[in-house]
Order: C-alpha cells, then sequence, then structure tokens
C-alpha cells in the first residue's frame, strides 16, 4: 500500500504561506500592503515584499525549519531593497540564533507568525534607502500588483508585458 503522508517539503510550503497569511493580516491592520514572492533585481525573492502608509518599504524573510533559518546566508542581500527587514518565523522555531552576531540584530526584526496572525517580537530598525532605490522598488512593487490583478482576471494577459 502507498503511503499517503504529506511530503516535508509539502508541509513546509503549507507552513510558509500559514506564516505569510498571519504576517499579512498584522501588516494589513497596521496600513502596510504586501506582495508574495517579489522578485528583486538581484535576482533574489522576497518572501513577502510591502510599503507602508509612508512609503517606507518592508521585506520578510520567512522560516519555517531551523536548518533553512541557519543555512539561509543570503538574507543580508535583502537590505538593499528595503527600509525594515523582518524574519518571519513559526512559532515553534527556536529563535535564539537571531540574537547572534551572524544574524545581525540591529538590523533585523522579528515577526512570530501562524496562518491566524502574527505578533512583532522585535521591531525592525529604520535604515532608510536613498530615495532614488526607494523610487524604484516603489514602481517595481505597484506594477508587480498590478500585474498580478489584472492577470488574476483575465489570465489570457499572462505573459504580455513582462519586463526582462
Amino acid at each position: 500500500m502507498l503511503d499517503s503522508a504529506i511530503p516535508p517539503a509539502a508541509t513546509a510550503e503549507r507552513e510558509a504561506q500559514a506564516v505569510a497569511r498571519g504576517i499579512g493580516r498584522l501588516f494589513a491592520r497596521n496600513g502596510i500592503w504586501c506582495l508574495p514572492e517579489m522578485p528583486l533585481r538581484s535576482g533574489r525573492r522576497a518572501d513577502l515584499m510591502g510599503i507602508d502608509g509612508k512609503g517606507r518599504i518592508v521585506i520578510v524573510e520567512i522560516k519555517v525549519a531551523r536548518g533553512d533559518l541557519l543555512g539561509d546566508s543570503k538574507w543580508p542581500d535583502y537590505l538593499e531593497y528595503c527600509d525594515r527587514f523582518y524574519w518571519g518565523l513559526a512559532p515553534h522555531l527556536d529563535r535564539a540564533c537571531l540574537e547572534t552576531p551572524a544574524f545581525r540584530p540591529d538590523l533585523c526584526g522579528v515577526i512570530v507568525a501562524d496562518g491566524y496572525d502574527a505578533e512583532i517580537l522585535r521591531p525592525a530598525p529604520s535604515l532608510p534607502l536613498a530615495p532614488a532605490r526607494r523610487k524604484a522598488e516603489t514602481e517595481r512593487l505597484a506594477r508587480a500588483a498590478l500585474r498580478r490583478l489584472v492577470v488574476a482576471g483575465d489570465p489570457q494577459c499572462a505573459g504580455w508585458g513582462e519586463e526582462a
């Protein structure tokens, strides 16, 4: 008989989606609107990227497994694209490593979330982007949001007008 258990990768993906949902709810209550899986010009992809009411850009890197958190060496690349950076973690994940110098607690906030809500455990410091960078990233975020909205309403448009 075949094992009908859900593969670990699928479980982790569902848990990451739940964390993203909880953070999205927290952010929405606070006037921060975000998109999941936002590509950056560096070739990286932010798990969540959003903008607050003052035009500041926020990026959240979501982790649901200890190995994934400890093995992440790419997170400093995100700092060039946001005013505030957060780790978004599943509630069961041990957060002690985020207090070590390798994880630069002076640069990163911490949010714990599940599928229903989230809580900021450590606010992210504001590290203002240069105005030209903020403008460019805000425009990219707006275009991505509009493209997703249009394609959701008319899938025939998928792939049209994509930027290189």
